[in-house]
């Protein structure tokens, strides 16, 4: 996604995701992602994915911007050499499996974002809208998905998808809202399309990504959302190393999980620690999940 112009607050992001894809923050949201859509193919019923904020589809992590920053040797790559065993291990192994599908080689290099991570996982009976409004990042993400019958890529605002596409005519599914923070309002948009889609679909759930740049907002953010009445929502936030005062590089990020599944709360107890452990270190790497609405 083109870089944002003009004066920043702390809480905005200057975010091209080429930069950064495969990174911790990717991990995170890519595998509760996966944990939360194997669920809903439980039920033999059709699904409908929306995604809000597309992106590209899949990055190459050997292209210039992946090689310039190498943030994703310190996310899926850390998490590929050292994948925990046990129940976590057990978790983590489907989004894995993905990431390998994309590799066949012995080497990563590619990553699969979140539109080729959810076609991956569709069944026939499954239908996917990708959205993306700018022109480079919708020609990769057509070039990733377009073709498969089963998806959908529009030119559309995210913020507009979510009037013009919900609800969908499934009644069970996921929207995923991951924006790019390239605004200063990008969280108060949230919390109004958060709003929006529970007053039109009540049962849907929501996947909401957003940055930990300063732990005040976020938290009042969260706050602000549990007003909305809304009646369940997960929190998991991950933070692979303090704060540092001017600091640009991401060190926290976090996740809202509306009408989530009744078993993603255990298994993010399971999953979160050993991803902390990983991908921050014994020492640096903390975790949070909990209920801001139950």
């Amino acid at each position: 996604m083109p870089a944002a112009r003009g004066r920043r607050r702390e809480c905005c992001l200057n975010y091209r995701h080429a930069f950064h894809a495969g990174n911790f923050a990717d991990v995170l949201k890519h595998a509760v992602l996966v944990r939360i859509l194997l669920y809903l193919h439980g039920k033999d019923t059709a699904l409908r994915v929306i995604d809000t904020h597309a992106g590209a589809g899949r990055y190459d992590l050997t292209s210039a911007p992946a090689i310039k920053t190498g943030e994703w040797r310190e996310g899926i790559g850390r998490l590929l050499g050292a994948p925990p065993g046990g129940e976590a291990g057990e978790l983590l192994a489907p989004y894995l499996s993905l990431v390998h599908s994309e590799n066949p080689g012995r080497e990563i290099a590619t990553y699969p974002g979140s539109p080729a991570i959810a076609l991956g996982l569709a069944r026939p009976q499954d239908r996917l809208i990708f959205c993306e409004r700018h022109p480079e990042e919708r020609s990769a993400l057509t070039a990733a998905v377009g073709r498969d019958r089963r998806a959908k890529v529009i030119e559309i605002d995210g913020w507009t998808a979510l009037k013009a596409y919900v609800p969908p005519p499934e009644r069970r599914g996921l929207v995923l809202i991951d924006p790019p923070f390239e605004e200063e309002d990008e969280f108060r948009r949230i919390e109004r399309g958060l709003a929006e889609v529970h007053t039109r679909w009540a049962n849907g759930t929501v996947l909401v990504w957003y940055p930990v740049k300063d732990p005040r907002e976020t938290d009042a953010f969260a706050r602000r959302v549990a007003r909305l009445r809304i009646p369940k929502i997960l929190r998991v936030e991950l933070a692979v190393r303090p704060p540092q005062t001017g600091e640009t590089r991401l060190h926290a990020c976090g996740l809202l999980v509306i009408n989530p599944p009744w078993v993603l709360a255990r298994e993010l107890a399971q999953l979160m620690p050993a991803l902390a452990h990983i991908l921050g270190g014994a020492s640096a790497g903390r975790h949070r999940v909990d209920w801001i609405a139950a």
